[in-house]
């Protein structure tokens, strides 16, 4: 079994089938696993409503499952990504 110690050797898939299959042969690094999950701020949260398209929603949940993550959580850290590059890019530092 190959083991991914990088989220860009795992490849985009056109099916559930194919996800399936790339996964009975390979397994992620526990520090690949550890570095990725997200540390919640401990500041009180608010609750939003977004809508997606159903496509793109079971997309969103099937890289967070493929990567061990809570597709909420994965969102939201993709979120804080973005908007830290976008502060670098504009000077802005909050």
């Amino acid at each position: 079994m190959k083991v991914i110690s990088s989220w860009n050797d795992v490849p985009e898939f056109d099916t559930e089938e194919d996800e399936h299959e790339f996964w009975t042969q390979h397994s992620l690094n526990p520090r690949l696993i550890n570095a990725s999950v997200h540390a919640p701020d401990s500041k009180e949260s608010t609750t939003i409503t977004l809508r997606f398209d159903p496509r793109m929603l079971s997309r969103i949940k099937r890289i967070a499952r493929s990567r061990f993550l809570n597709y909420q959580s994965m969102m939201k850290q993709w979120l804080a990504e973005r908007m830290e590059e976008e502060m670098r890019r504009s000077g802005d530092q909050d």
